[in-house]
C-alpha cells in the first residue's frame, strides 16, 4: 500500500481541526436559570399582550392574534408544569426520614 507523505499530512491536518476540544460555555447556577425563565416567561406574556391589544384596536391580524394566545397558553401551562414538579419534590423532601 502506497501512501503519499502529502496524503497523510493533509489528513493530519483535518483529524487535528475535528479532535481540537471545543471551549466549553460556563453552566448557570440554578438561580440565574430561573431567573432567566422568569424573565422570559414575563416578556412572552408582554408581548401578547400587546398584540392583543393591537389585534383589538384592529392594528394587528387575527392570526398574529392567536399566535400570540397560543405563545401565552404554553408559557403558562410550562410554568405550571415547572410548579408542580418543585412543589412534588418539595413534598418528597418532608417525606424524607432524619
Amino acid at each position: 500500500m502506497d501512501i503519499k507523505s502529502t496524503l497523510a499530512s493533509q489528513l493530519y491536518t483535518q483529524t487535528q481541526a475535528v479532535a481540537k476540544p471545543v471551549p466549553q460555555i460556563p453552566e448557570k447556577t440554578a438561580t440565574e436559570a430561573f431567573t432567566a425563565a422568569a424573565g422570559d416567561f414575563m416578556e412572552t406574556l408582554r408581548a401578547s399582550e400587546e398584540t392583543v391589544q393591537a389585534g383589538l384596536v384592529g392594528r394587528a391580524d387575527p392570526q398574529a392574534v392567536v399566535e400570540a394566545l397560543a405563545a401565552t397558553e404554553l408559557a403558562v401551562q410550562t410554568a405550571i408544569a415547572v410548579r408542580d414538579k418543585v412543589v412534588e419534590a418539595y413534598q418528597e423532601i418532608l417525606r424524607m426520614p432524619v
